[in-house]
Protein backbone atom coordinates (compact mmCIF):
# COMPACT_ATOMS: atom_id res chain seq x y z
CA UNK A 1 0.00 0.00 0.00
CA UNK A 2 1.03 3.57 -0.65
CA UNK A 3 0.77 6.24 2.04
CA UNK A 4 -1.88 8.96 2.11
CA UNK A 5 0.81 11.64 1.84
CA UNK A 6 2.48 9.99 -1.15
CA UNK A 7 -0.80 9.67 -3.04
CA UNK A 8 -1.72 13.26 -2.24
CA UNK A 9 1.64 14.43 -3.61
CA UNK A 10 1.06 12.46 -6.83
CA UNK A 11 -2.43 13.88 -7.33
CA UNK A 12 -1.24 17.44 -6.67
CA UNK A 13 1.64 16.98 -9.11
CA UNK A 14 -0.75 15.83 -11.83
CA UNK A 15 -2.59 19.14 -11.91
CA UNK A 16 0.35 21.54 -11.89
CA UNK A 17 -0.55 25.24 -12.13
CA UNK A 18 -3.72 26.51 -13.76
CA UNK A 19 -3.23 28.94 -16.67
CA UNK A 20 -3.23 32.69 -16.03
CA UNK A 21 -6.13 34.65 -17.51
CA UNK A 22 -7.44 38.19 -17.07
CA UNK A 23 -10.94 38.55 -15.68
CA UNK A 24 -13.20 41.52 -14.91
CA UNK A 25 -13.22 42.32 -11.20
CA UNK A 26 -16.83 41.20 -10.87
CA UNK A 27 -15.85 37.70 -12.05
CA UNK A 28 -12.70 37.30 -9.95
CA UNK A 29 -14.10 36.83 -6.43
CA UNK A 30 -12.42 33.97 -4.60
CA UNK A 31 -9.71 33.49 -7.21
CA UNK A 32 -5.98 33.97 -6.68
CA UNK A 33 -4.03 36.90 -8.11
CA UNK A 34 -1.36 35.55 -10.45
CA UNK A 35 0.84 38.66 -10.69
CA UNK A 36 1.69 41.69 -8.57
CA UNK A 37 -0.62 44.63 -9.13
CA UNK A 38 0.66 48.22 -8.98
CA UNK A 39 -1.54 51.16 -8.09
CA UNK A 40 -2.56 53.20 -11.13
CA UNK A 41 -3.45 56.15 -8.88
CA UNK A 42 -2.75 57.23 -5.34
CA UNK A 43 -5.34 56.65 -2.62
CA UNK A 44 -6.66 59.15 -1.90
CA UNK A 45 -5.83 60.64 -5.32
CA UNK A 46 -5.96 64.19 -3.88
CA UNK A 47 -6.12 65.93 -0.51
CA UNK A 48 -9.76 65.82 0.58
CA UNK A 49 -12.05 66.45 3.51
CA UNK A 50 -12.77 63.67 5.99
CA UNK A 51 -15.84 65.51 7.29
CA UNK A 52 -18.76 67.67 6.24
CA UNK A 53 -17.71 71.12 7.45
CA UNK A 54 -15.64 74.14 6.49
CA UNK A 55 -12.19 74.35 4.93
CA UNK A 56 -10.18 77.06 6.68
CA UNK A 57 -6.71 78.28 7.53
CA UNK A 58 -5.97 77.11 11.08
CA UNK A 59 -4.55 80.53 12.01
CA UNK A 60 -7.85 82.21 11.02
CA UNK A 61 -9.74 80.23 13.68
CA UNK A 62 -7.05 80.24 16.37
CA UNK A 63 -9.08 82.71 18.43
CA UNK A 64 -12.43 80.93 18.04
CA UNK A 65 -15.23 81.59 18.30
CA UNK A 66 -14.93 83.68 15.12
CA UNK A 67 -17.18 84.49 12.18
CA UNK A 68 -15.88 84.08 8.61
CA UNK A 69 -17.52 84.75 5.24
CA UNK A 70 -18.29 81.60 3.24
CA UNK A 71 -16.63 82.22 -0.12
CA UNK A 72 -17.45 78.94 -1.87
CA UNK A 73 -19.35 75.63 -1.66
CA UNK A 74 -17.37 72.46 -2.51
CA UNK A 75 -19.43 69.28 -3.01
CA UNK A 76 -17.80 65.90 -3.59
CA UNK A 77 -16.99 65.42 -7.25
CA UNK A 78 -16.14 69.02 -8.10
CA UNK A 79 -13.02 69.19 -10.27
CA UNK A 80 -12.50 72.98 -10.47
CA UNK A 81 -11.59 74.28 -7.01
CA UNK A 82 -11.08 77.96 -6.16
CA UNK A 83 -8.26 78.99 -3.85
CA UNK A 84 -9.17 79.73 -0.22
CA UNK A 85 -8.31 83.34 0.51
CA UNK A 86 -7.11 84.34 4.01
CA UNK A 87 -9.91 85.25 6.40
CA UNK A 88 -12.56 83.19 4.56
CA UNK A 89 -14.02 79.70 4.71
CA UNK A 90 -15.28 77.26 2.09
CA UNK A 91 -18.20 75.00 2.96
CA UNK A 92 -16.97 71.49 2.07
CA UNK A 93 -18.47 68.01 1.98
CA UNK A 94 -16.89 64.67 2.89
CA UNK A 95 -14.62 63.47 0.08
CA UNK A 96 -14.51 66.82 -1.69
CA UNK A 97 -11.10 68.18 -2.77
CA UNK A 98 -9.38 70.49 -0.28
CA UNK A 99 -9.04 73.98 -1.78
CA UNK A 100 -5.53 75.39 -2.20
CA UNK A 101 -4.66 77.57 0.77
CA UNK A 102 -6.67 75.53 3.29
CA UNK A 103 -4.81 73.59 5.97
CA UNK A 104 -7.64 72.37 8.21
CA UNK A 105 -11.32 71.40 8.17
CA UNK A 106 -13.72 72.35 10.95
CA UNK A 107 -16.53 69.81 11.23
CA UNK A 108 -20.01 71.25 10.81
CA UNK A 109 -20.95 70.22 14.35
CA UNK A 110 -18.46 72.80 15.65
CA UNK A 111 -20.12 75.66 13.73
CA UNK A 112 -23.53 77.26 13.36
CA UNK A 113 -23.85 75.73 9.85
CA UNK A 114 -24.00 79.11 8.12
CA UNK A 115 -24.17 79.42 4.33
CA UNK A 116 -23.23 83.07 3.75
CA UNK A 117 -21.25 83.55 6.96
CA UNK A 118 -20.26 80.83 9.40
CA UNK A 119 -19.68 81.06 13.13
CA UNK A 120 -16.68 78.84 13.98
CA UNK A 121 -17.02 77.74 17.59
CA UNK A 122 -13.74 75.85 18.08
CA UNK A 123 -10.12 76.15 17.03
CA UNK A 124 -8.59 73.70 14.54
CA UNK A 125 -5.11 72.23 14.48
CA UNK A 126 -3.10 72.06 11.28
CA UNK A 127 -4.23 69.10 9.15
CA UNK A 128 -7.43 68.48 11.11
CA UNK A 129 -9.89 66.22 9.27
CA UNK A 130 -7.84 66.17 6.07
CA UNK A 131 -7.14 62.97 4.15
CA UNK A 132 -3.79 63.42 2.44
CA UNK A 133 -3.02 62.27 -1.11
CA UNK A 134 -1.36 58.83 -1.07
CA UNK A 135 -2.05 58.33 2.63
CA UNK A 136 -3.37 54.82 1.87
CA UNK A 137 -1.55 53.85 -1.34
CA UNK A 138 0.98 55.76 -3.44
CA UNK A 139 0.68 55.66 -7.23
CA UNK A 140 3.09 53.16 -8.81
CA UNK A 141 3.64 51.16 -5.62
CA UNK A 142 2.50 47.61 -4.87
CA UNK A 143 -1.23 47.43 -4.22
CA UNK A 144 -1.78 43.65 -4.20
CA UNK A 145 0.77 40.83 -4.20
CA UNK A 146 0.69 37.75 -6.40
CA UNK A 147 -0.86 34.91 -4.44
CA UNK A 148 -3.50 37.10 -2.82
CA UNK A 149 -6.97 35.56 -2.61
CA UNK A 150 -9.38 38.13 -4.04
CA UNK A 151 -12.06 38.80 -1.46
CA UNK A 152 -14.32 41.86 -1.17
CA UNK A 153 -11.62 44.12 0.29
CA UNK A 154 -9.01 43.11 -2.28
CA UNK A 155 -11.40 43.59 -5.20
CA UNK A 156 -12.47 46.92 -3.76
CA UNK A 157 -8.85 48.06 -3.59
CA UNK A 158 -8.22 46.89 -7.16
CA UNK A 159 -11.15 48.97 -8.35
CA UNK A 160 -10.07 51.96 -6.28
CA UNK A 161 -6.59 52.04 -7.86
CA UNK A 162 -8.07 52.03 -11.34
CA UNK A 163 -8.19 48.39 -12.41
CA UNK A 164 -11.05 46.96 -14.46
CA UNK A 165 -9.63 43.43 -14.62
CA UNK A 166 -6.98 41.34 -12.88
CA UNK A 167 -4.65 38.44 -13.80
CA UNK A 168 -5.77 35.30 -11.96
CA UNK A 169 -5.26 31.55 -12.00
CA UNK A 170 -8.11 30.21 -14.11
CA UNK A 171 -10.75 28.11 -12.33
CA UNK A 172 -10.26 24.48 -13.30
CA UNK A 173 -12.86 22.63 -15.35
CA UNK A 174 -13.58 19.20 -13.88
CA UNK A 175 -15.55 16.36 -15.46
CA UNK A 176 -17.27 14.32 -12.74
CA UNK A 177 -18.37 10.80 -13.66
CA UNK A 178 -20.26 8.29 -11.49
CA UNK A 179 -20.26 4.65 -12.55
CA UNK A 180 -22.31 1.61 -11.67
CA UNK A 181 -25.10 -0.34 -13.35
CA UNK A 182 -26.92 -0.33 -10.02
CA UNK A 183 -27.26 3.46 -10.04
CA UNK A 184 -30.55 5.17 -10.80
CA UNK A 185 -31.20 8.91 -11.12
CA UNK A 186 -34.07 10.23 -9.00
CA UNK A 187 -37.02 10.38 -9.34
CA UNK A 188 -37.03 7.16 -11.37
CA UNK A 189 -38.53 4.39 -9.18
CA UNK A 190 -36.02 1.95 -7.69
CA UNK A 191 -36.12 -1.74 -8.46
CA UNK A 192 -34.71 -4.32 -6.09
CA UNK A 193 -30.90 -4.18 -6.23
CA UNK A 194 -30.76 -0.55 -7.37
CA UNK A 195 -29.75 2.61 -5.48
CA UNK A 196 -30.09 6.31 -6.18
CA UNK A 197 -26.94 7.97 -7.53
CA UNK A 198 -25.53 10.58 -5.13
CA UNK A 199 -21.75 10.68 -5.63
CA UNK A 200 -21.78 13.04 -8.60
CA UNK A 201 -24.03 15.48 -6.74
CA UNK A 202 -21.65 15.51 -3.75
CA UNK A 203 -18.48 15.75 -5.80
CA UNK A 204 -19.73 18.46 -8.13
CA UNK A 205 -20.95 20.50 -5.17
CA UNK A 206 -17.63 20.12 -3.34
CA UNK A 207 -15.65 21.04 -6.47
CA UNK A 208 -17.78 24.09 -7.23
CA UNK A 209 -17.40 25.28 -3.64
CA UNK A 210 -13.70 25.83 -4.42
CA UNK A 211 -14.49 28.07 -7.39
CA UNK A 212 -13.98 25.36 -10.01
CA UNK A 213 -16.38 24.42 -12.78
CA UNK A 214 -17.92 20.94 -12.73
CA UNK A 215 -19.57 19.06 -15.59
CA UNK A 216 -21.38 15.88 -14.57
CA UNK A 217 -22.01 12.56 -16.31
CA UNK A 218 -24.21 10.43 -14.05
CA UNK A 219 -24.75 6.71 -13.73
CA UNK A 220 -22.51 5.26 -16.46
CA UNK A 221 -23.16 1.51 -16.63
CA UNK A 222 -20.44 -1.10 -16.02
CA UNK A 223 -19.50 -1.53 -19.65
CA UNK A 224 -16.04 -0.54 -20.88
CA UNK A 225 -17.12 0.50 -24.36
CA UNK A 226 -20.02 2.57 -23.07
CA UNK A 227 -17.77 4.19 -20.48
CA UNK A 228 -15.19 5.20 -23.06
CA UNK A 229 -17.85 6.40 -25.49
CA UNK A 230 -19.46 8.57 -22.81
CA UNK A 231 -16.24 10.12 -21.57
CA UNK A 232 -13.57 10.36 -24.28
CA UNK A 233 -15.33 13.00 -26.42
CA UNK A 234 -15.52 15.33 -23.39
CA UNK A 235 -11.87 15.18 -22.35
CA UNK A 236 -10.62 17.88 -24.70
CA UNK A 237 -12.66 20.52 -22.85
CA UNK A 238 -11.66 19.76 -19.24
CA UNK A 239 -8.63 20.05 -16.99
CA UNK A 240 -9.38 16.99 -14.85
CA UNK A 241 -11.50 13.84 -14.94
CA UNK A 242 -12.77 12.54 -11.59
CA UNK A 243 -14.60 9.23 -11.43
CA UNK A 244 -16.32 7.42 -8.58
CA UNK A 245 -16.76 3.68 -8.40
CA UNK A 246 -15.35 0.88 -10.50
CA UNK A 247 -11.83 0.76 -8.99
CA UNK A 248 -11.90 -2.16 -6.53
CA UNK A 249 -10.41 -5.63 -6.93
CA UNK A 250 -13.58 -7.49 -8.00
CA UNK A 251 -15.27 -8.06 -11.33
CA UNK A 252 -17.23 -5.40 -13.23
CA UNK A 253 -14.83 -2.64 -12.18
CA UNK A 254 -15.45 -0.54 -15.26
CA UNK A 255 -13.08 2.35 -14.54
CA UNK A 256 -10.21 0.00 -13.76
CA UNK A 257 -10.94 -2.15 -16.81
CA UNK A 258 -11.25 0.84 -19.14
CA UNK A 259 -8.19 2.80 -17.97
CA UNK A 260 -5.65 0.11 -17.07
CA UNK A 261 -2.86 0.38 -19.61
CA UNK A 262 -4.12 3.80 -20.72
CA UNK A 263 -1.86 5.86 -18.44
CA UNK A 264 -3.78 5.50 -15.17
CA UNK A 265 -2.27 3.62 -12.21
CA UNK A 266 -4.52 1.93 -9.68
CA UNK A 267 -3.26 1.53 -6.15
CA UNK A 268 -4.22 0.76 -2.58
CA UNK A 269 -3.79 3.71 -0.23
CA UNK A 270 -3.20 3.07 3.48
CA UNK A 271 -6.37 4.74 4.69
CA UNK A 272 -9.87 4.00 5.91
CA UNK A 273 -12.24 4.68 4.26
CA UNK A 274 -11.13 5.17 0.67
CA UNK A 275 -8.37 2.60 0.15
CA UNK A 276 -8.87 1.88 -3.61
CA UNK A 277 -7.59 4.88 -5.56
CA UNK A 278 -6.14 5.66 -8.95
CA UNK A 279 -4.55 8.52 -10.83
CA UNK A 280 -2.68 9.29 -14.02
CA UNK A 281 -3.41 10.68 -17.47
CA UNK A 282 -5.83 9.54 -20.13
CA UNK A 283 -5.40 11.12 -23.56
CA UNK A 284 -3.18 13.69 -21.83
CA UNK A 285 -5.86 14.72 -19.32
CA UNK A 286 -5.22 14.27 -15.57
CA UNK A 287 -7.45 11.57 -14.06
CA UNK A 288 -8.28 10.86 -10.42
CA UNK A 289 -10.37 7.77 -9.72
CA UNK A 290 -12.19 7.40 -6.40
CA UNK A 291 -13.97 4.49 -4.75
CA UNK A 292 -17.74 4.20 -5.01
CA UNK A 293 -19.01 4.33 -1.44
CA UNK A 294 -20.24 7.86 -0.61
CA UNK A 295 -18.23 8.42 2.58
CA UNK A 296 -15.11 7.22 0.77
CA UNK A 297 -15.83 9.77 -1.95
CA UNK A 298 -16.08 12.71 0.46
CA UNK A 299 -13.07 11.64 2.53
CA UNK A 300 -11.04 11.18 -0.68
CA UNK A 301 -12.07 14.65 -1.82
CA UNK A 302 -10.83 16.11 1.47
CA UNK A 303 -7.59 14.11 1.49
CA UNK A 304 -6.58 14.47 -2.17
CA UNK A 305 -8.77 16.54 -4.48
CA UNK A 306 -9.43 19.60 -2.35
CA UNK A 307 -5.73 20.38 -1.67
CA UNK A 308 -4.73 19.58 -5.26
CA UNK A 309 -7.40 21.79 -6.84
CA UNK A 310 -6.67 24.69 -4.50
CA UNK A 311 -2.91 24.43 -5.08
CA UNK A 312 -3.40 24.38 -8.86
CA UNK A 313 -5.39 27.62 -8.65
CA UNK A 314 -2.63 29.33 -6.68
CA UNK A 315 -3.84 28.98 -3.10
CA UNK A 316 -1.17 28.46 -0.46
CA UNK A 317 -3.51 27.62 2.43
CA UNK A 318 -4.83 24.33 1.06
CA UNK A 319 -5.21 22.37 4.30
CA UNK A 320 -8.17 22.30 6.63
CA UNK A 321 -7.55 23.81 10.05
CA UNK A 322 -6.18 21.14 12.40
CA UNK A 323 -6.80 21.21 16.14
CA UNK A 324 -6.31 18.85 19.05
CA UNK A 325 -9.31 17.51 20.95
CA UNK A 326 -10.11 14.97 23.66
CA UNK A 327 -12.23 11.99 22.66
CA UNK A 328 -15.60 11.58 24.32
CA UNK A 329 -15.51 7.84 23.62
CA UNK A 330 -13.03 5.13 22.68
CA UNK A 331 -12.22 4.38 19.03
CA UNK A 332 -10.50 1.58 17.13
CA UNK A 333 -8.60 1.84 13.87
CA UNK A 334 -7.10 -0.75 11.50
CA UNK A 335 -3.35 -1.10 12.04
CA UNK A 336 -1.20 0.44 9.33
CA UNK A 337 -3.92 2.70 7.96
CA UNK A 338 -4.80 6.32 8.57
CA UNK A 339 -8.39 6.43 9.69
CA UNK A 340 -10.69 9.35 8.96
CA UNK A 341 -13.84 9.28 11.10
CA UNK A 342 -16.73 11.69 10.97
CA UNK A 343 -16.93 13.62 14.20
CA UNK A 344 -18.47 16.56 16.01
CA UNK A 345 -16.02 19.01 17.58
CA UNK A 346 -16.88 21.41 20.39
CA UNK A 347 -14.51 24.11 21.61
CA UNK A 348 -14.16 24.18 25.39
CA UNK A 349 -14.09 27.73 26.73
CA UNK A 350 -10.91 28.35 28.68
CA UNK A 351 -9.39 25.01 27.65
CA UNK A 352 -6.40 24.45 25.35
CA UNK A 353 -8.15 21.55 23.64
CA UNK A 354 -11.79 20.99 22.73
CA UNK A 355 -13.74 17.77 22.79
CA UNK A 356 -14.74 15.55 19.90
CA UNK A 357 -16.95 12.52 19.50
CA UNK A 358 -17.40 10.24 16.48
CA UNK A 359 -20.60 10.40 14.48
CA UNK A 360 -21.64 7.05 13.06
CA UNK A 361 -19.44 4.01 12.63
CA UNK A 362 -16.42 3.59 10.37
CA UNK A 363 -18.47 2.15 7.50
CA UNK A 364 -18.00 3.90 4.17
CA UNK A 365 -21.71 3.62 3.35
CA UNK A 366 -22.93 5.60 6.41
CA UNK A 367 -23.60 8.91 4.68
CA UNK A 368 -26.22 10.23 7.09
CA UNK A 369 -23.63 10.53 9.86
CA UNK A 370 -21.59 12.85 7.63
CA UNK A 371 -24.46 15.33 7.70
CA UNK A 372 -24.15 15.45 11.49
CA UNK A 373 -20.37 15.99 11.46
CA UNK A 374 -18.34 19.18 11.49
CA UNK A 375 -14.90 17.57 11.43
CA UNK A 376 -12.83 14.52 10.58
CA UNK A 377 -11.10 12.71 13.44
CA UNK A 378 -7.72 11.44 12.24
CA UNK A 379 -6.04 8.41 13.77
CA UNK A 380 -2.55 7.88 12.29
CA UNK A 381 -1.20 4.68 10.80
CA UNK A 382 0.64 3.64 13.96
CA UNK A 383 -2.44 3.92 16.19
CA UNK A 384 -4.96 1.07 16.36
CA UNK A 385 -7.00 2.35 19.29
CA UNK A 386 -7.68 5.49 21.29
CA UNK A 387 -9.35 5.68 24.67
CA UNK A 388 -11.90 8.11 26.03
CA UNK A 389 -10.05 11.26 27.07
CA UNK A 390 -7.12 10.70 24.67
CA UNK A 391 -6.10 13.68 22.53
CA UNK A 392 -6.44 13.26 18.77
CA UNK A 393 -5.99 15.37 15.64
CA UNK A 394 -9.16 16.89 14.22
CA UNK A 395 -9.65 18.49 10.80
CA UNK A 396 -12.38 21.14 10.93
CA UNK A 397 -14.70 21.02 7.94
Amino acid sequence: MISVDAHRETVTGLLGNAPVIRLPLASAAGLVLAEDVLAGVSLPPFDNSAMDGYAVRAEDVSNAPVTLPVADDIPAGRVEIAKLEPGTAHRIMTGAPLPPGADAVVMVEHTDGGVTDVRILRTAVLGAHIRRKGEDVVEGTLALSAGTVLGPAQLGLAAAVGLAEVPVRRPLKVLVVSTGTELVDAPEPLRHGQIYESNSIMLASAIRSLGCEAEVVRSVVDDVDEFRAAIEPRLADVDLLVTSGGVSAGAYEVVKDALTGQGVEFRKVAMQPGGPQGCGRWNGVPVVTLPGNPVSVLVSFEAFLRPALLAAMGHTGVDRQKVRARLTEAMKSPAGRRQFRRGFYTHSEGEVTGIVGPRGGPGSHLLASFTQANCLIVLPEDVDSAEQGDEVDVLLL
